[in-house]
């Protein structure tokens, strides 16, 4: 089994599972928090979907579009928690 065919048959199937099982999470969470963290798993997914295809197309210019999807992802997450933070010692 080449690289190539183990991205395609192994790897990308289960990212794209994994991206449609944290839809669902998104979609039903009881909770802002359960949708905050499945926003920044779909957000964590996107970037390993871009990875492989980075991997599998040689052209490494993705992984930087990678990075600062992560770092806005990591961003996203400070600023909630401490929003959450801010609103709990308010009360």
């Amino acid at each position: 089994m080449t690289l190539n065919s183990y991205f395609d048959y192994v790897i990308l199937p289960i990212l794209t599972l994994s991206v449609i099982l944290a839809f669902i999470r998104l979609y039903k969470g009881p909770q802002i928090f359960d949708r905050v963290i499945a926003l920044d798993l779909i957000i964590t997914i996107g970037i390993g979907i871009i990875t492989v295809y980075s991997i599998r197309t040689s052209q490494e210019v993705f992984l930087d579009i990678a990075m600062i999807l992560a770092l806005i992802a990591f961003l996203g997450t400070i600023a909630f928690s401490f929003y959450l933070e801010k609103q709990n010692n308010d009360d």
